[in-house]
């Protein structure tokens, strides 16, 4: 049970002071798995770490501020190419802001929302400034122009750093439509060129990819996000977010999730459902490697049934079977 240790270390970092050589084996290897080493290594006191692991920690630390500068650079020359500023998401959008969720965060692609009308026009723009498409598949092309939520990835042919731009936030035939346009609205400027979604809404989206969306592989890392965007989340503007764009449920889902998982408090009344996700979210050997695979593949299996209608999800995973695509 890797992955608990990871979340005891994160939620009372002195514990690893207890750690004998193999439990440190076990927490390396699953802060690795889920992308949260660069987390641990700022939360943990490095005098409390064995001597062997010290420059593990040392070199995450170093990564994620390395992955942090890359990033908020990268941001810059996509505003530069866009000729106006840019809407971050996710990791590149914390890290710019200065929060918690950004501190040891490693960051893989540049995330930007905008406008679904302008779409055309940011692609040619990106294409012009050195961005080509990832997907070379006619298929995946196809899938992600007329039913996801944004264009397929971009790479920069010289940079090699991928780039999503999003147009909304869940794929355009899930259950939920959160109000892309509410969150455009309702952003926050932090430079000439960069801005931010509102407090709320960056817990509204962190969970909507976390429960509305997706299989939750690596999804302790999303909950530790949304643990350290509820610190400044005003919880009634919230609870209007979060109904305005139709998740209400899943937000008061991740609350309790993160309050027991990362929270010092307790007393939370958990559902049959909210034990299921934790014994998916924790599911990781002494290794970092994920344990059961039949509730993985039925994760796996939900996640798409949650984008889309029976008869399109059938048809999608035929095609993507025959192309030779095995889930986990």
């Amino acid at each position: 049970m890797s992955g608990a240790a990871l979340v005891r270390a994160l939620r009372e970092p002195v514990t690893v002071a207890r750690l004998d050589a193999t439990a440190w084996n076990a927490l390396i290897a699953a802060a690795r798995a889920e992308r949260l080493i660069g987390t641990l290594a700022v939360r943990v006191d490095a005098a409390q770490a064995p001597q062997a692991v010290r420059p593990i920690l040392a070199d995450a630390r170093l990564d994620a501020e390395r992955e942090a500068r890359q990033a908020l650079w990268e941001a810059d020359r996509a505003a530069e190419a866009l000729g106006a500023p840019v809407l971050l998401l996710k990791g590149t959008a914390y890290v710019a802001a200065g929060l918690t969720a950004g501190e040891g965060r490693f960051i893989g692609d540049l995330d930007i929302l905008a406008p679904r009308e302008m779409m055309n026009e940011i692609e040619e723009r990106l294409k012009a400034a050195g961005w080509e498409w990832v997907k070379e598949d006619a298929y995946d092309d196809a899938y992600y122009r007329q039913w996801m939520h944004e264009l397929p990835p971009m790479i920069h042919r010289e940079r090699d750093r991928m780039i999503d731009v999003h147009h909304t936030i869940l794929p355009l035939t899930a259950r939920q439509s959160p109000d892309a346009e509410a969150m455009l609205a309702d952003s926050v400027s932090i430079t000439e060129r960069l801005s931010i979604l509102s407090p709320e809404d960056m817990v509204c989206h962190s969970v909507a990819h976390l429960l509305a969306d997706g299989d939750m592989a690596g999804g302790l890392r999303n909950l530790w996000d949304i643990h350290c965007l509820l610190e400044k989340a005003d919880l009634g503007r919230l609870e209007e977010r979060a109904e305005r764009h139709g998740i209400s449920r899943h937000v008061a889902q991740a609350r309790r999730l993160a309050a027991v998982l990362y929270g010092r408090e307790r007393g939370e009344r958990l559902t049959l459902w909210d034990h299921v996700v934790m014994w998916r979210l924790l599911a990781r050997d002494g290794w970092g490697r994920e344990t059961r695979k039949l509730l993985r593949f039925a994760f796996y299996v939900r996640s798409h049934w949650l984008r889309m209608p029976p008869m399109m999800l059938a048809r999608h995973l035929v095609t993507k079977w025959r192309k030779g695509h095995r889930p986990v």
